[in-house]
């Protein structure tokens, strides 16, 4: 597809816009109008609410957006009679005067009526803010029977790929947060954490696109921050999961439960997974060119098991109206066993001129645990003006080793043997905030030094240069400058940050070292406009960068498959990506959000693999060698085809331009990727509710190298809720049609041609029990600013 008819699709999108103004009139007492808007259901502030302050003649005076906790505040009027306007997407227009209002303002959810029945509809799943949108997963009624990496798919931005592997904007470089924070637990095995964790536990997803300048200058594509269920009364209350599938066996249980007593506040996410995959099989074919030409067929076969366990927990205490406490912790573990059997030959012109047969065994454990605490600070002159220190601790550890024995030799040197890595990671982080807000202004201004220290062991039997002990220290300050400023219907956000990063990277066995000191400044800027019909225009400029991870910089060479092997560069430096955004949303009773985004970068850290004649082996590492651009739309549709049809569309489509360097030669490619998940819904009676899903994904690339193939899938599920809501049962049939797929990697390079293709389970069934107890009526108390660790990408 050329770029001619990518155009023309994105200005294809048609926008409208309806408006509707009430009027009313009362008198205030005072020279000062302020409060805090929440939702009448679940309590919780919503933020980005249109309120106008108009005169006695329904003239608009005053307007502006609630902030992030739902306040706002009109100050220095005269005497005289005003009237209240409040108005959201998805919410009953609310008008009432201005003087005696209550503090705090509740708006409902609108209702429509049909004959005599009343019928509620449907809080917006989808909601669009400046630089962020928001999916609400408990307004989805198949999360109570999903998985978290499920629903996925359904999020706009967001899609998974054929290998199960998460991809925000078309890219895996982000950061994955829980309530707000970063959390080891989705560090280093994002896919099989998500894949534990029940829908039905978590309340919404937050995907910002464009992170305002608070947050550390990484990321590609942005920050997914999953918010769980902390709704509170004074008494325990929750949510248990039970869910199991075949015949790639997985069984799991995960819970998220809340108590508050009096000034007190708990919630809890915690559960696990036991995951047993059968013998599955696999083919790799590689063709070597040059003065000796080869031909490398290989025939393998995997099994494996896999448990994993994850615990996170946040306490809040409420000193007074002016001093909160809130702390977090977060452990998970993952203990996993590989085993596989490999059958290898190469061939030359003259026939077979190596071949052997190996079998590995390799088993992995790895640990992760957080700690962050922070004290906020109110004042009685304005209660939005806030004080925050915060603290934050974070271990990792992780230990694979892998066993080979090595039979049915002909020609081949090598031996059984034994690798051995070690990894760990502490980081130490603190952090001080301020916010001023000012009439229609918010200022916000911060520091913070984030002090890492990474340790990689790595050990070969019989292979002395190829074990060593690797020190890498890390130490990033930062101060950050933002403005937000509510005038009328606009909005706007802009800010900069300063980071200043020294790197001081030693290893034991040699005198190398690494050391790497610079400084960036990062500008960011969002408006949004809030239309008279309710929906909303929003642009946006962001400046980020994309510092490698342990894994990316650790140099040792990883040979379990001896053809290929796989290392680390520790000269990685850091990318610096820059993106464009557009977006609108409107929520009517066709919910569409759509954006388009241009992001690009120089020097980017693409892996480069390389074919060595001599040894006849292909070598797998990362360079900044490469150039990445991507032009993209997104696109979500929500619908109510009737009372108890709904039918939705998320999907997008990418266009890349990738280059890069390998053994001295330039190679580029162009791609055209996208991602389609098209589901439905149906509402029986008596609670019963059946839906199926459609993806579609087309091939995606592995950097300017290779691509893996696309796919069609497809899933259909029923679920049962019973007594009042509390308990529900679902099952389910994932690719009822297709048995196994075939995942398809191609890489090309320099004198070499790989290809690869591996075999998963496609069809699966499923089951899930799901069961609410206890009341929700009121939130956590949370501090508003705290540590958020997002400059690390793996």
């Amino acid at each position: 597809m050329s770029i001619k008819n990518i155009t023309r699709i994105l200005c294809c999108i048609t926008m409208f816009f309806l408006a509707a103004y009430a009027k009313g009139q009362t008198v205030p007492n005072h020279n000062a109008v302020s409060g805090v808007v929440a939702d009448q259901a679940t309590k919780l502030p919503l933020s980005y609410v249109t309120v106008r302050l108009k005169t006695a003649d329904g003239i608009i005076f005053k307007a502006m957006l609630t902030s992030d906790n739902g306040s706002f505040q009109f100050r220095d009027l005269h005497p005289g009679q005003y009237t209240l306007s409040l108005s959201a997407l998805g919410y009953q227009l609310l008008q009432l005067p201005a003087g005696g209002a209550p503090d705090t303002l509740y708006l409902q959810s609108k209702e429509n009526s049909l004959k005599e029945v009343s019928i509620t509809a449907d809080k917006p799943i989808v909601r669009q803010k400046a630089g962020k949108i928001i999916y609400d997963m408990q307004a989805d009624p198949d999360s109570k029977s999903s998985q978290l990496l499920e629903m996925m798919r359904k999020i706009p931005f967001v899609s998974v790929d054929g290998n199960q592997n998460l991809l925000l904007k078309g890219s895996p470089d982000f950061r994955v947060f829980l309530n707000g924070k970063p959390s080891g637990m989705f560090a280093r095995d994002l896919k099989s954490i998500l894949k534990s964790i029940p829908a039905s536990t978590v309340q919404s997803i937050e995907v910002m696109t464009i992170p305002p300048s608070k947050y550390d200058a990484e990321g590609l594509a942005g920050i997914i921050n999953i918010i769980t269920i902390k709704k509170l009364n004074n008494e325990l209350n929750g949510t248990l999961n039970l869910n199991a599938r075949q015949p790639d066996a997985s069984t799991g249980i995960g819970s998220s439960f809340t108590y508050k007593k009096d000034k007190w506040g708990m919630s809890v996410l915690t559960g696990g997974n036991l995951n047993h995959s059968p013998k599955l099989g696999s083919t790799g074919f590689r063709q070597s060119s040059g003065a000796n030409p080869t031909d490398l067929f290989q025939e393998r076969s995997r099994w494996s098991d896999q448990k994993t366990g994850y615990l996170g927990t946040e306490l809040s205490y409420e000193i007074d109206t002016l001093n909160l406490i809130s702390a977090r912790f977060n452990t998970n573990g993952n203990r996993s066993e590989d085993n596989g059997f490999l059958h290898s030959e190469m061939k030359g012109a003259e026939g077979i001129l190596q071949g052997y047969e190996l079998a590995e065994r390799t088993r992995n454990n790895s640990s992760g645990m957080d700690f962050s605490a922070d004290y906020q600070l109110g004042f009685k002159a304005d209660k939005n003006r806030m004080l925050t220190l915060s603290y934050s601790y974070q271990n990792y550890k992780s230990w694979p080793s892998t066993e080979a024995l090595i039979s049915n030799v002909l020609n081949y040197p090598g031996r059984d043997y034994r690798q051995e890595q070690y990894d760990r990671t502490k980081e130490n982080t603190v952090q001080l905030d301020y916010v001023y807000p000012h009439k229609n202004l918010t200022i916000e201004m911060g520091a913070k030094g984030i002090f890492r220290n990474n340790n990689a062991d790595f050990k070969v039997d019989h292979d002395p240069q190829n074990s060593d002990h690797l020190t890498y220290r890390q130490q990033v300050l930062s101060a950050y400058n933002s403005y937000q400023l509510n005038w009328k219907s606009w909005n706007l956000q802009a800010g900069l940050r300063l980071e200043r990063t020294l790197i001081d990277a030693d290893f034991l066995t040699n005198s190398s070292s690494v050391k790497q000191n610079y400084t960036n400044l990062f500008p960011t800027l969002v408006i949004s406009k809030t239309l008279k019909s309710g929906n909303s225009l929003n642009a946006g400029f962001s400046q980020r960068m994309k510092r490698p991870g342990i894994n990316r910089l650790n140099p040792f060479v990883n040979r379990v498959n001896p053809d290929f092997e796989i290392t680390g560069n520790p000269d990685l430096r850091p990318v610096v990506v820059n993106s464009i955004s557009l977006g609108y949303n409107s929520s009517k009773k066709l919910t569409f959000n759509a954006g388009m985004d241009y992001s690009f970068l120089n020097e980017a850290d693409l892996a480069v693999s390389t074919f060595d004649p001599v040894r006849n082996i292909t070598r797998k590492t990362f360079d900044n060698s490469g150039k990445l651009a991507g032009l993209s739309s997104f696109i979500y549709l929500r619908y109510p085809l009737a009372s108890r049809l709904d039918l939705s569309l998320n999907g997008r489509a990418i266009y890349f331009w990738i280059s890069g360097e390998t053994m001295g030669q330039k190679m580029k490619t162009e791609l055209f990727t996208y991602s389609f998940n098209l589901s439905s819904g149906y509402n029986f009676e008596s609670g019963w509710r059946a839906s199926m899903n459609f993806n579609l994904d087309s091939r995606n690339p592995t950097g300017f190298q290779g691509t893996t193939n696309g796919m069609f899938s497809s899933s259909f599920n029923v679920s049962k809720t019973l007594i009042k809501d509390k308990l529900s049962f679902g099952a389910g049939v994932n690719n009822p049609f297709t048995k196994f797929r075939t995942n398809k990697t191609l890489t090309e390079g320099t004198q070499f041609y790989q290809a690869d293709y591996s075999q998963s389970y496609f069809r699966s069934f499923s089951v899930s029990l799901n069961y609410n107890f206890g009341g929700l009526k009121d939130n956590l108390k949370k501090n508003k600013r705290g540590i958020r660790n997002n400059d690390v990408s793996n």
